[in-house]
């Protein structure tokens, strides 16, 4: 399989695809012919009297300089090497991927004016395995992510540091001469059009967008494993009910538990007459409200990243009939703001989940399950301090949810007097996607010892096939045992996806 990268947009899926399972990619025939028209243009002003910015003259505060012809060859080496200014740990591989790919993507557009050989080499960087070293800190998301994509650009030149494809770190020259691939000698216009983009920020949405779809499904396996071991009701997510409020998330995870929760049989254990229990904790009744608005959060989300990936982002661009205009669509504010809201989504999903697992600990609100789930209560502690791991890391997702786009520090002697912060929002929502996968896992860990303890109660076919499949890594209800390999092992079920398959080999597939 190859992803055809060309003058149309790439799909969510092509950069997953590439980013994290190393697809190669090929750049189209529509696409080489296009970067090379485009070039023409670019050649064709270079010799002008009259400056133009990014080809004969310098950048941002410092463009009112005209640079003579046979400085420009430096002026673009030297931009990519002073803007190649990060600082602190490196960003992950599929991060530097991603946002590679997608620089490729808007070079493959022909709004650029590289050459050819310039965006041939960025597609031979991601088939050979070659990363960049690219570091935490150094985008204000404006104009472009522009630390980040410049310590890509540098690699390209054959400076800087990467590491090849078996992780070895090493000089970039070397990686490059090993994999056959020609150092870029930089002209006119190239060095910009290599680092003005949103790609960093872009690349970390769309990988996150994937990841919390994948989570949303198991937020609504926990939250249906927590209606079952708490005694709660599954008349509350019947449909009709659940139209009267409109919403598409809402109705999508209701139609999860409805699957999740079908033919259970300690649901049907209390629904008699005898029973006096007449609304159930908000935290039960209203997951498919909360975890609806994050999904519909999500949805916006996406099709803001699906404009951006059909988006050819540069500053100068080379119009379709062949003008060069300066613009300001390298300004990340459509995708910074799209990563806060999710950030904030995000923290409010591991509230709920927190808050169901709190209520299987207390005896008071259990139902008759033994306090903190433990074995023997007072000699064992049972589930007491898995929950303050959740508590931790909710309490970090609140801080990480408050938004990185509300924030602006100007740059560039006040030419760059506004910018997105997009980059570090799309940081801190990395973590914090993290942070939620592992309070989900603690609530699914929770509420599979509780289904075991309801025994003789069965659960529904899905919630017993997820417990189940938990089960073959970790043990069910008994004497204190060490919690921190188990958590973590439940954090791997849930992360894999094994989980969803468990509950989606009863229910076929969730929404």
């Amino acid at each position: 399989m190859t992803v055809d990268v060309g003058v149309g947009p790439l799909s969510a899926d092509d950069v997953v695809s590439v980013a994290r399972l190393g697809t190669p990619v090929a750049l189209s025939p529509e696409a080489l012919k296009e970067i090379a028209r485009s070039r023409e243009v670019i050649r064709g002003l270079a010799d002008e009297v009259v400056p133009h910015y990014g080809v004969s003259t310098g950048f941002g505060a410092l463009a009112t300089r005209h640079i003579p012809g046979e400085l420009r060859a430096q002026l673009q080496r030297s931009l990519v090497r002073s803007h190649a200014a990060g600082s602190g740990p490196e960003v992950e591989r599929e991060v530097v991927r991603a946002l590679m790919l997608l620089r490729l993507s808007t070079l493959a557009t022909g709004r650029t004016g590289v050459r050819t050989e310039t965006a041939e080499a960025y597609a031979a960087l991601l088939n050979a395995g070659i990363t960049p070293v690219v570091h935490e800190y150094g985008s204000l998301g404006c104009s472009g992510d522009l630390a980040p994509l410049a310590h890509c650009a540098l690699a390209v030149m054959g400076e800087g540091t990467v590491r090849d494809a078996d992780g070895t770190l090493l000089p970039a020259a070397e990686a490059l001469a090993a994999a056959g691939i020609t150092p870029v000698v930089l002209e006119e216009k190239e060095g910009l059009a290599l680092i003005n983009g949103t790609d960093g920020m872009l690349g970390m949405l769309v990988l996150a967008a994937h990841d919390l779809r994948r989570l949303l499904r198991t937020a609504d396996i926990a939250a249906a494993m927590s209606v079952e071991g708490q005694l709660g009701t599954d008349a509350v997510f019947a449909a009709d009910l659940q139209a009267l409020r409109p919403h598409p998330g809402q109705a999508d995870s209701a139609a999860n538990l409805r699957a999740l929760l079908a033919d259970s049989g300690i649901v049907a254990s209390h629904r008699t007459p005898e029973c006096t229990r007449v609304q159930d904790a908000y935290s039960l009744r209203c997951s498919p409200q909360v975890h609806g608005a994050v999904r519909d959060t999500l949805a916006h989300a996406e099709l803001v990243a699906a404009r951006e990936l059909a988006s050819a982002v540069d500053n100068p661009v080379v119009t379709l009939d062949g003008r060069v205009e300066s613009n300001g669509n390298f300004h990340g504010a459509p995708v910074a703001c799209v990563l806060d809201f999710l950030a904030i989504s995000v923290a409010d999903l591991a509230s709920v989940s927190e808050r169901r697992t709190d209520r299987f600990l207390d005896p008071a609100r259990n139902h008759g399950l033994n306090a903190f789930l433990a074995d023997d209560p007072g000699v064992d502690s049972g589930h007491m301090i898995a929950q303050y791991t959740q508590a931790a890391i909710v309490s970090e997702l609140k801080r990480l949810a408050t938004p990185a786009s509300v924030d602006s520090i100007p740059s560039s002697a006040m030419q760059e007097d506004h910018v997105s912060m997009g980059w570090s929002a799309a940081r801190k929502l990395r973590h914090a996607l993290d942070g939620l996968g592992r309070v989900l896992a603690v609530e699914v860990y929770t509420a599979a010892r509780a289904l075991d303890m309801r025994a003789p109660l069965t659960p529904s076919p899905a919630t017993a096939a997820v417990r189940d499949g938990l089960r073959e890594t970790v043990e069910g209800p008994g004497p204190d045992r060490w919690l921190a390999p188990e958590i973590e092992a439940t954090v791997q079920y849930v992360a894999s996806g094994s989980a969803i398959a468990a509950a989606e080999s009863v229910t076929g597939p969730l929404a």
